[in-house]
């Protein structure tokens, strides 16, 4: 030890002093650590039960639970840097320039966080909306400070960043209304009887009980394709029958419509042969 201390210019005793105090300090920072993420964790959990109490919107507990843990967990990150002595001055400088460097890097996180801010003032979704954005339906289940977590009627989970859907086109099923349309195009062959198939499709409709009886039910001529005449249909449902009402329709027109005489058809062509003399 006194080897040491001489070759280091120290006075006797001064080493053993040195790491005492070093450890002291780090003792102190991993302490600061260990106790500021508890605490981090029990003030996001605060958050959201003084939310929930308040009954707040459950886009903005999510949104505000992320942000609380994050917002603690970074100071006291910083404080337990500062507990080992290095200069907040220096460091903040440092910390600036890179945290320019790092931002430029990670535009798309800062992004994300603004188009979370966005989310939460506008409102263009809450939780528990039925939503479609970037090619992905849907139950909205959390806004978190970047991402959006969605449902689907498959029981995945879906990440959405939220810059991306902040920036890209929306379709909320369920906002400001409980309701909303089933819509279907239905083949039938050339020199099918268009009434039958009409008043099939109608009873259909008529049929099953989680179609609204007090909204317009629609079958019409939509369009005169080149390998079937299609019948353009339209009901309105609430908002949990959608997919239910949607697939129970597809199945049974696919299994009454060939009773009933109507053909599905599919794409042919017709190739005549012309023999030269």
């Amino acid at each position: 030890m006194n080897k040491l201390e001489e070759m280091m210019g120290l006075k006797p005793g001064e080493l053993g002093d040195l790491l005492w105090n070093i450890g002291i300090k780090i003792g102190i920072a991993l302490a600061v650590l260990i106790v500021g993420f508890w605490l981090a964790k029990m003030m996001s959990k605060g958050v959201e039960r003084l939310l929930k109490k308040r009954k707040a919107d459950e886009s903005l507990i999510g949104f505000m639970r992320s942000l609380t843990s994050i917002g603690i967990k970074t100071l006291v990150v910083v404080t337990a840097i500062t507990q080992l002595g290095v200069e907040m001055t220096s460091f903040v400088a440092i910390l600036g320039a890179a945290g320019l460097a790092i931002g430029m890097a990670f535009s798309g996180t800062l992004s994300n966080f603004a188009g979370g801010i966005m989310i939460l003032l506008f409102k263009p979704y809450r939780v528990g909306d039925l939503v479609k954005m970037q090619g992905e339906t849907g139950v909205v289940q959390e806004i978190q400070i970047f991402n959006t977590f969605l449902n689907t009627p498959d029981n995945q989970t879906i990440i959405v960043a939220n810059g991306a859907a902040a920036n890209g086109n929306i379709t909320n099923y369920t906002k400001d209304s409980d309701i909303r349309t089933v819509n279907w195009t239905f083949g039938i062959a050339y020199g099918d009887d268009i009434q039958a198939a009409r008043n099939l499709l109608m009873k259909f409709f008529d049929e099953d009980k989680r179609i609204l009886d007090d909204q317009e039910k629609v079958v019409v001529l939509g369009e005169l394709g080149d390998s079937s005449v299609n019948l353009g249909c339209r009901v309105w449902v609430k908002n949990d029958d959608y997919f239910g009402v949607l697939f129970d329709i597809n199945e049974r027109v696919y299994t009454e419509f060939e009773t009933a005489g109507l053909s599905i058809p599919f794409p042919q062509m017709d190739v005549h042969i012309q023999k030269e003399a």
